[in-house]
């Protein structure tokens, strides 16, 4: 199976969906991740070419421990925008990696714009990956990606459908938060916790939820056409 999920900045995937991945990537599934903007206003005080330059290496740093093949897309952080040039460029690269999930933010419940514009394009994209007239370097795929929303940041305004347990994957989720270092002082600063203390409060309340130490929520939205059990692909 193939498994690829998209985050609008450099750590949202390791904040909320880092241990399923890891999870996925331990069972022998092909994983990726893709990261719509380039995080270059995450830094009170580098400039913004050295913030997205720091970033970049650190997401890659992210992604190569759970060996996920890794897509930068290298958009203004703020100024994500749903048009045809980034639609394409999102299509090319689904048909780059071919998945058959795609996990991403919710588009209706998250709070930040970049968050929404990419759950967003790949909601309306998620078929167009399959139709032959529209022209991309890589060849259409072929089936339509099962869509999977990720939780939000601190679980606020959502409501979880299923959890995946990643009490064995903790560790690996830690590790791949504590790669993004630049962001250490900026958490701290504005909300008085390290990232891997957030990542861990959060995985830990949504593992009291659902009976385990550590765990991950999803929800799937209904689409037509689209086929899948009632716990769909997740392990």
């Amino acid at each position: 199976m193939r498994v690829m999920a998209f985050g609008a900045h450099p750590d949202d995937i390791e904040f909320l969906c880092a241990g399923t991945l890891a999870k996925y990537s331990s069972q022998g599934h092909k994983v990726a991740i893709a990261i719509s903007t380039n995080g270059e206003v995450g830094s009170p005080d580098l400039s913004k070419d050295e913030t997205a330059a720091i970033r970049e290496k650190e997401a890659r740093a992210s992604a190569q421990i759970i060996n996920a093949d890794f897509f930068w897309l290298g958009y203004p952080d703020e100024f994500l925008f749903n048009c045809e040039e980034v639609r394409l460029h999102f299509i090319e690269i689904i048909r780059q990696f071919r998945p058959d999930i795609i996990i991403c933010p919710d588009k209706d419940t998250d709070y930040h714009p970049d968050h929404i514009t990419t759950g967003q394009i790949i909601w309306d994209t998620h078929v167009m990956v399959t139709v032959p007239n529209i022209k991309t370097q890589s060849p259409p795929c072929d089936l339509i990606p099962d869509i999977i929303f990720m939780d939000t940041v601190t679980g606020v305004n959502f409501h979880p459908e299923f959890y995946v347990d990643i009490t064995e994957q903790w560790e690996a989720k830690s590790e791949m938060i504590a790669c993004h270092k630049s962001q250490g002082k900026w958490m701290v600063d504005q909300y008085d916790m390290s990232c891997v203390d957030l990542g861990k409060t959060q995985s830990r309340l949504r593992g009291l939820q659902s009976g385990c130490k550590y765990a991950e929520c999803f929800r799937r939205p209904k689409f037509y056409p689209g086929v899948t059990t009632r716990n769909g692909l997740l392990p």
